[in-house]
């Protein structure tokens, strides 16, 4: 079977081969040069589109739909500005190990350096940020042009998903006619005579398969040995070790320790408990408490299924795969988790004590109102935080953007992971939902709870030196917006509410779920009041710890 043009030859056969790759879902945003891709999608069998407005909120609603399936997602632009508002979404991508699929239309070298409309220099756009770039070329009627394409398909699912995964950039540029005619008017081309087809089972053109890793360490692991699991690291079951599971690390289950940001925050627990290996499993670093720990330990093991997750460069060894254990001190664990029960009991406590809405506290009850596997999406800035150091041990799935850690993208990540893995509720700071507001023009509509802890600006900087210089704080850095939630709500249509007594947010959240759709939750909080809640809080685990060494 013929088809009409070169351009809707090559995008129907790459979208088709990324399909039989397992790719699901393509985020496609409004432009003219990528209308052959658009097209291709929109009639491809057994792949959702999912469509944005703005390209920088388009990349991180495929960040979110990928994070959530485990595969990868594309993201196709038209071309100029279009394609470099992928920027911030890619450059996330490769600081998380997630595998996005950038489709990048373009326009012919012969309009290239030339003045041609919307026309920029797209090859290796991204740089080095992504795994691999490949300049495919012109779509032509030749031999061997569809293996190529198809290959090229393979290969780009290949690097994205690989020991270190991460984004993959395709330029496609394109001559007209862009949509599936011979003649659309203003330009004629020859129908594609050549063969389109896949192969014959469905499968993929060419198929990778990867060996077993081997551990670069050869001997098992011996004495009082301590886990950090940190984003990417996923469930740790039968470890015979105590493991400290970050909020995001998939790994916070029953008998994890929850609670050692503050355990750590006094002295004497932190030198009575250095390990004699520590074992990194993933990327961590929300804790400056737990950093500080680590780099006591006489030996450091990093399991990084990301890349080279060591910022402060103390590893003794890199390797793929957990080592096993050896001789286990059975006491070094039992010390860790009654230490857990001191902690975790003492910082509850705190919590459901103060009267005011608090920003720990909305974070713990935000957690425990998603039910048992559920998805929360945090912003990288302090509510990532906040879910690191008061989220209870609890098997909930807790995403966020932190490979760059940057505002960018959240409402879209969120959004993009409750079309996929929904219905998600998503722990927000005002500013980071102000930031990627557009992500609110989503067509579809996934049920997705945003709860917005609103202190008028950027909490995380009362935390930071910048603080003791009220002259050019506020302005400077805390950056307040005065900005109405309800009225955003009302703009995008969005479902609101207002919650401002603290034992009324589980229930506001429950509510929002059975509404289904788009909600907004806001919370008001103090940002000055907030800096003394977090270390009257680590202070009272540290006076429970005091209490429990003296009995």
């Amino acid at each position: 079977m013929s088809l009409p043009n070169p351009s809707t030859a090559i995008a129907t056969v790459i979208v088709d081969e990324l399909a039989r790759n397992g790719v699901r879902d393509f985020v496609l945003a409004p432009g003219s040069r990528s209308a052959a891709l658009v097209i291709a999608a929109l009639e491809a069998d057994g792949v959702r589109v999912h469509v944005e407005i703005d390209e920088r909120s388009a990349g991180f609603l495929a960040i979110g739909i990928a994070k959530a399936s485990g595969r990868p997602a594309g993201v196709i632009t038209t071309s100029g500005t279009a394609a470099a508002n992928l920027m911030p979404a890619v450059v996330e991508a490769d600081a998380a190990g997630v595998p996005l699929l950038a489709l990048t239309a373009d326009r012919p070298p012969e309009l290239r350096h030339a003045g041609a409309n919307q026309t920029i220099d797209q090859v290796k756009l991204f740089g080095d940020r992504v795994r691999w770039f490949c300049e495919v070329g012109v779509p032509a009627d030749v031999p061997g042009a569809n293996s190529y394409w198809r290959s090229t398909a393979c290969r780009a699912i290949a690097e994205a998903t690989a020991f270190r995964p991460g984004p993959v950039h395709l330029n496609l540029a394109f001559r007209e006619p862009l949509v599936p005619l011979s003649d659309d008017g203003r330009t004629q081309a020859a129908p594609f005579e050549g063969s389109a087809a896949g192969r014959d089972d469905g499968g993929p053109w060419t198929r990778v398969v990867r060996d077993a890793r081997i551990s670069g360490v050869g001997e098992s692991l011996d004495g009082r040995v301590l886990v950090i699991a940190g984003d990417g690291a996923g469930p740790q079951p039968g470890r015979p070790w105590p493991v400290i599971a970050e909020a995001h690390s998939g790994a916070r289950g029953a008998g994890t320790i929850s609670t050692a940001h503050h355990l750590l925050s006094d002295t004497g627990f932190l030198e009575a408990h250095v390990p004699d290996v520590v074992v990194m499993v993933g990327r961590s670093g929300l804790s400056p408490n737990v950093a500080r720990l680590a780099r006591r330990a006489a030996r450091k093991v990093l399991v990084d299924p990301i890349g080279w997750s060591d910022a402060d460069r103390s590893a003794h060894e890199i390797v793929a795969e957990m080592p096993p254990p050896g001789v286990v001190d059975g006491d070094w664990s039992s010390v860790w988790l009654e230490a857990e029960e001191v902690g975790r009991a003492a910082l509850d406590e705190f919590l459901d004590g103060l009267p005011a809405m608090s920003e720990p506290r909305v974070a713990r009850d935000t957690a425990d109102a998603v039910g048992e596997g559920g998805v929360l999406y945090a912003a990288s800035s302090m509510p990532a935080r906040d879910l690191d150091w008061f989220m209870r041990a609890r098997q909930v799935r807790v995403l966020s953007n932190r490979g760059a850690s940057g505002i960018d993208g959240f409402v879209s990540s969120a959004l993009g992971a409750a079309l996929v893995g929904g219905p998600v509720v998503a722990l927000a700071g005002d500013l980071s939902v102000l930031h990627d507001q557009n992500g609110f023009l989503l067509g579809d509509r996934p049920d997705c709870v945003f709860v917005i802890v609103n202190n008028d600006g950027g909490g995380i900087f009362s935390f930071l030196p910048q603080a003791r210089f009220p002259d050019f704080f506020e302005r400077g850095f805390a950056t307040p917006h005065g900005r109405d939630f309800e009225a955003l709500a009302r703009f995008h249509d969005l479902g609101y509410a207002h919650v401002e007594e603290p034992a009324k947010l589980p229930m506001a959240i429950g509510d929002g779920l059975s509404a289904r759709g788009v909600q907004l939750i806001e919370v008001r909080t103090d940002r000055t009041a907030n800096v003394e809640i977090h270390r009257d809080a680590s202070k009272a685990v540290s006076d429970a710890l005091v209490r429990a060494r003296g009995h």
